[in-house]
């Protein structure tokens, strides 16, 4: 029978070569930010360009917003913003690489039920992407009404991914 005292010797010198070990946490995650992906690239790179591509669909958004609550909306304005917001759900699907969640070590807000329930963000991809191009449609035909209501309904589908597969930000 090993001594109570051992026992209790080895646990505490365990925790202490825990303690001193340094960060291994960050040397994982340094580590797995740069593995590459089947399809080129690092995590890294594949989630923080996914993250500039969706600030700058976020200030398209924010943009078009802006100007429907403007007394004398610039049309022309409202439409790059619209073709921005198109040209960047047309691509939104790849942006979602499998490994490119939270548990690789980098910083992104998109949660896990991203790849848990690969048909439900399917489904809700494929929304925003049928509705992007109404935005544009409406924004080109300069009718402020029709923009107000394709400007909805994107940003609708927009805020479901949010809701569904986005962190809060709280």
């Amino acid at each position: 029978m090993i001594a109570p005292w051992k026992t209790f010797s080895a646990g505490l010198a365990f925790l202490a070569l825990a303690a001193c070990g340094g960060d291994t946490e960050q040397a994982a995650t340094d580590y797995r930010g740069d593995e590459a992906l089947p399809g080129g690239g690092t995590v890294k790179e594949a989630i923080e360009a996914r993250q500039s591509s969706l600030k700058e669909m976020g200030k398209a958004f924010k943009t078009i917003s802006d100007q429907l609550k403007a007394g004398a909306p610039d049309l022309d304005a409202i439409k790059t913003s619209a073709a921005t917001v198109a040209e960047k759900s047309a691509h939104i699907g790849t942006w979602f690489p499998e490994g490119t969640s939270a548990a690789s070590g980098v910083e992104t807000e998109a949660l896990d039920t991203i790849w848990e329930k690969p048909d439900e963000f399917d489904a809700a991809v494929t929304r925003f992407e049928g509705a992007a191009p109404q935005l544009v449609a409406a924004a080109d035909s300069g009718d402020v009404e029709a923009i107000g209501a394709a400007f909805k309904e994107t940003g609708g589908a927009c805020k479901n991914c949010h809701d569904t597969f986005r962190e809060d930000d709280d």
